[in-house]
């Protein structure tokens, strides 16, 4: 018996609203607050003379931009599924958190480039203004109050992205209390402090954007759920009524949920109906107690990672005809018979109207089905029953 069954949790239902304008209404918010710190560093930290502040007025630059890159993200991954994409758009979120991250990775490498390079003639490193300093501490307080909102929403919500542009928050303030602490060294005196906070900006930003590139890729190329969570799903799999093992588990990310791929062993004699129904419920399980998008359940009667192909064994018609033949009875293909192909042979039972065959002569075709079992390669069993007619 094989078989496939699928089918998906939020593919095929109307777009999540509360997740979509949740991300909408606060990513808007960041740009407000975004838009404002750039201005301030950048005008502050360039009349100021101060490197460290305009490198964190670049980093509220990239933020801007990564929040317009999270609103079109947003809308486009929340699009229906349709004929060009059956799974639907999610991975859109996972694109542009790959774009944000190789971004803020360049950012990085640049303004580390340019402290390195400001570092290496001392005679340029200047006192910087005052008010830099509270444009720092303003900063630092916005950054952080701006991580702890968006990262509540992108719980909430469970989206990727809003957690990634949260935490691109977090490494501002984190960049930010920095880059207070290089201008109040520069005001203490130690004027190459501010030169050196810039460059340590840019190796935090760097190392941000490169971690969330990471992250992104390792999910395009098809990265694998952990130990720990596809244990779960394996575990409410095997509890499934009539499942009797699982011998395949395979799973992969996309965005924010996962896909899943099974295979379940079942009884090799049930009907195909019933098997199906066991692989429904092992789905419906999976998707009820874990976070996934799709489950695809297939169907085993024998662990066929171990048990000899079927593949080379012939078709029902073809088989039917070989056995009429061996047992020399021509109203065998008139009878019914269910076939079974386990382990690289063949178990029939062969089904006898009562009205059409005597005992006796069921008695003897048994007889020669026995003697054939053993002459004859491609079956293992051959069971003859008498007033037991099916359909």
């Amino acid at each position: 018996m094989k078989n496939h069954t699928h089918a998906s949790r939020d593919i095929f239902e109307p777009v999540n609203t509360e997740r979509f304008a949740a991300a909408q209404k606060c990513t808007w918010i960041s740009v407000w607050i975004n838009l404002l710190l750039t201005l301030l560093q950048l005008v502050a930290g360039y009349f100021g003379r101060s490197q460290a502040l305009v490198a964190d007025g670049l980093h509220s630059f990239s933020d801007l931009l990564s929040d317009f890159l999270v609103l079109l993200a947003n809308r486009q991954s929340h699009r229906h599924a349709d004929a060009e994409h059956p799974y639907g758009h999610a991975r859109i979120e996972t694109a542009a958190t790959l774009l944000l991250g190789s971004a803020l990775a360049v950012l990085g490498v640049v303004l580390l480039i340019a402290a390195g390079m400001r570092l290496q003639d001392p005679q340029n490193l200047q006192t910087v203004h005052p008010a830099t300093f509270w444009i720092a501490l303003l900063t630092l307080i916005a950054k952080e109050g701006l991580f702890r909102y968006l990262i509540a929403v992108a719980k909430r919500v469970r989206s990727q992205l809003l957690a990634a542009n949260a935490w691109h928050s977090r490494s501002d303030a984190a960049s930010s209390l920095v880059v207070l602490a290089g201008i109040g060294g520069n005001l203490l005196g130690f004027t190459f402090l501010d030169s050196v906070a810039a460059a340590v900006v840019g190796m935090m930003i760097a190392h941000m954007g490169g971690k969330l590139a990471l992250q992104a890729i390792a999910e395009l190329i098809d990265t694998g759920l952990d130990a720990e969570e596809a244990g779960e799903i394996r575990q409410t799999l095997l509890n499934t009524h009539g499942v009797r093992g699982l011998h395949e588990l395979r799973t992969r990310k996309m965005a924010d949920h996962a896909l899943v791929d099974a295979h379940i062993m079942v009884d090799p004699k049930i009907s195909v109906s019933e098997g199906h129904y066991i692989a429904e419920s092992a789905r419906q399980a999976v998707l009820n107690k874990h976070h996934v998008m799709d489950v695809l359940v297939h169907i085993d009667p024998e662990d066929d990672l171990q048990a000899g192909s079927n593949i080379h064994l012939p078709d029902r018609e073809s088989l039917l005809a070989h056995l009429a033949e061996r047992l020399g009875n021509s109203n065998l293909t008139n009878s019914h018979v269910v076939l079974h192909y386990l382990d690289g042979k063949v178990d029939a039972e062969i089904y006898f109207p009562a009205h059409r065959q005597s005992g006796e002569d069921a008695g003897a075709l048994q007889e020669r089905c026995d003697k054939l079992v053993h002459d004859d390669e491609l079956f293992r069993t051959l069971r003859v029953y008498q007033g037991c007619a099916q359909n």
